[in-house]
């Protein structure tokens, strides 16, 4: 048995319905029979999950349960350091690479009892995918293996779709939490900028960067948020603090939020599909019944976010290869040295006038935030391509809804709404102002306990 999620699967576990063991066994399970076909693991650590579920186990007989995570099948996307487990960024340039320490926040969710199963693929270097030419496969999306799981978290949203981990992390540049929780309709938080170190973690545009939970409900990512948060010494963007108490506070419903609707970013500036647009209004619908005050907001068209976060991004994903571009570039697969190396053509001038309009606009959604209290848009146009018809340019080729909120740092959370085209799910994105994320969690936790469509899962995880 595998529970919905992490909740779920703690309630059992104080009840003495299910063990760690068992959980462990049954995760391991579904990844043999499954993973075949959705590639979502690059390694199983299945001795070191079976270690940590007896520990975990022990620790429950005993009453010394270490929270809710205790116990949780859990896994770490491939630029995640992992001590003595080969951590590769799915990269040929990182073959053989076994740090020798955990990243921070593996280090904090290892200390409240995760149990782990393996490391999940990932884009190149969190950047270039999907990947045909890589050492491994790139990551097929549970409901439907032809289709794309979006990017660069794609083995973390296929995974927790098909139920083969009940939480993943995730990192966040330019939308890679977020895309892969609305292809794969699943929940994933990119948190405010600073609130989860990234020591251990592998840059890609270390202005942009942020790691986040992926899980299966807000709930879920609330829980692990609690656990990841933290300081972290050796980030120098770290803020310091703590996310304690936000599980316990996302029940709070949503009477009285004002929510900003940027509705030009998807109904004009980058159109979303039929159903995506439909399904944004029905949950919009919903948020009224609720009790929540919706507007209409405009900001500064699509595009210019877009082209401050793509400069920037390539500029300092550039910077941090050009050591390797320089003697290892055949290395590196096709997608990530196309990309990456447009980064060498942008000089000083344009990176420092992207970061000097990004100033302004931070200002601008600063001063949206003081009317509205979360604002929403889609997290991506419509459902999920075809693997083999992605572009090979990818998130730099079209207007970017997530790139807005890491343009700023502030949090956002992207979730199902429904499902369109090909049975495949849609999603929306609900951001806030810095360290808001138990807002805009509280949101996306009424709108979950009201529709259910984060409980639908696809026919191979029934």
């Amino acid at each position: 048995m595998i529970p919905a999620g992490i909740a779920e699967a703690a309630s059992l576990f104080r009840a003495r319905k299910l063990s760690p063991v068992e959980l462990a066994r049954a995760c391991l399970d579904r990844i043999a029979r499954h993973d075949a076909t959705l590639h979502a693991f690059v390694r199983v650590t299945e001795d070191r999950a079976m270690d940590d579920a007896r520990a975990a186990e022990q620790r429950l007989m005993r009453g010394e349960a270490r929270g809710p995570l205790d116990g949780i099948p859990f896994a770490h996307k491939d630029i995640v350091n992992t001590a003595g487990i080969e951590t590769t960024c799915c990269s040929r340039i990182l073959a053989g690479h076994v740090p020798a320490r955990d990243a921070h926040a593996a280090k904090r969710l290892a200390e409240a009892g995760t149990v782990l199963l393996g490391k999940l693929t990932t884009h190149e270097f969190a950047l270039g995918g999907p990947s045909f030419d890589l050492p491994t496969p790139p990551a097929r999306n549970a409901w439907d293996s032809a289709r794309f799981t979006g990017g660069s978290s794609s083995g973390s949203g296929t995974a927790l779709a098909a139920g083969l981990v009940l939480g993943a992390t995730g990192s966040d540049t330019m939308g890679s939490i977020r895309s892969p929780s609305v292809f794969c309709g699943t929940t994933g938080l990119k948190p405010t900028y600073g609130l989860v170190g990234r020591s251990g973690v592998f840059p890609l545009a270390q202005s942009l960067d942020h790691v986040g939970p992926m899980a299966r409900s807000a709930e879920d990512c609330a829980l692990l948020l609690e656990s990841m948060a933290g300081p972290d010494h050796e980030d120098p963007a770290s803020s310091g603090r703590e996310a304690k108490g936000i599980a316990a506070q996302i029940g709070g419903g949503v009477r009285g939020l004002r929510i900003g609707v940027i509705r030009h970013f998807h109904e004009s500036d980058n159109r979303g599909s039929p159903a995506a647009l439909a399904n944004l209004d029905a949950a919009l619908a919903v948020f009224r019944d609720l009790g929540a005050e919706v507007a209409e907001v405009t900001l500064s068209p699509l595009a210019e976010w877009h082209a401050v976060a793509a400069t920037i991004m390539l500029a300092e994903a550039h910077a941090v290869h050009a050591p390797w571009l320089r003697t290892r570039f055949a290395e590196y697969g096709g997608i990530f040295r196309e990309r990456v190396a447009l980064g060498a053509l942008i000089g000083s001038e344009q990176y420092l006038n992207a970061q000097r309009r990004r100033l302004s606009l931070c200002a601008e959604m600063a001063r949206a935030f003081e009317r509205h209290d979360v604002l929403v848009t889609l997290a991506q146009p419509g459902e999920a391509p075809p693997i083999d018809a992605v572009s090979r340019w990818g998130v730099l080729e079209l207007g970017s809804f997530a790139a807005p909120f890491n343009v700023t740092g502030g949090p956002a959370v992207a979730f199902g709404t429904g499902f369109g085209e090909g049975g495949m799910p849609t999603g929306m994105q609900i951001a806030g102002p810095a360290f808001a994320d138990g807002t805009v969690l509280r949101a996306a936790h009424a709108y979950q306990q009201a529709t259910g469509w984060h409980a639908r899962r696809p026919p191979i995880a029934g």
